[in-house]
């Protein structure tokens, strides 16, 4: 692992665990600071405590350990059905965290232009209800 990869999971570690510094990581981690020392040292982190904090948290390891992808799995029932998962909206909200302050504008006018639009849509559903099958022919 390179320098920039190890200390770029390092970094997606403590992100994981809220720990600003290596002790809190330790800590979180349940190994002691010499532990995380002796890491730092080798340039390279076990494989199974990433694969441990990735399973705790329910985190990607691609995304742990690369940096690539999606941060949370997405379980196939999950992604077609995200009420199933009872922390969605935890998940959604500390991906939301992560965006850049221009990104989450963006998102932010996403949504409120889907509200918009099935207000609309429940207003033209109102109105065709109101009217007659004769006044619908003759259009």
């Amino acid at each position: 692992m390179s320098i920039n990869g190890f200390a770029a999971v390092l970094a997606r570690m403590k992100l994981v665990t809220q720990s600003a510094t290596d002790s809190g990581l330790s800590s979180a981690l349940g190994v002691s600071p010499q532990t995380v020392s002796s890491w730092k040292g080798r340039d390279s982190i076990p494989y199974a405590i990433c694969v441990e904090l990735a399973d705790k948290h329910g985190i990607s390891l691609d995304w742990l350990l690369v940096g690539e992808g999606p941060r949370f799995r997405v379980h196939t029932h999950q992604a077609m059905y995200p009420a199933a998962d009872p922390d969605w909206e935890t998940q959604l909200m500390a991906e939301l965290r992560l965006l850049s302050p221009a990104d989450q504008r963006a998102i932010a006018l996403a949504i409120q232009e889907k509200h918009r639009l099935r207000v609309l849509e429940q207003q033209i559903e109102a109105i065709n209800s109101r009217l007659s099958p004769i006044d619908l022919v003759e259009s």
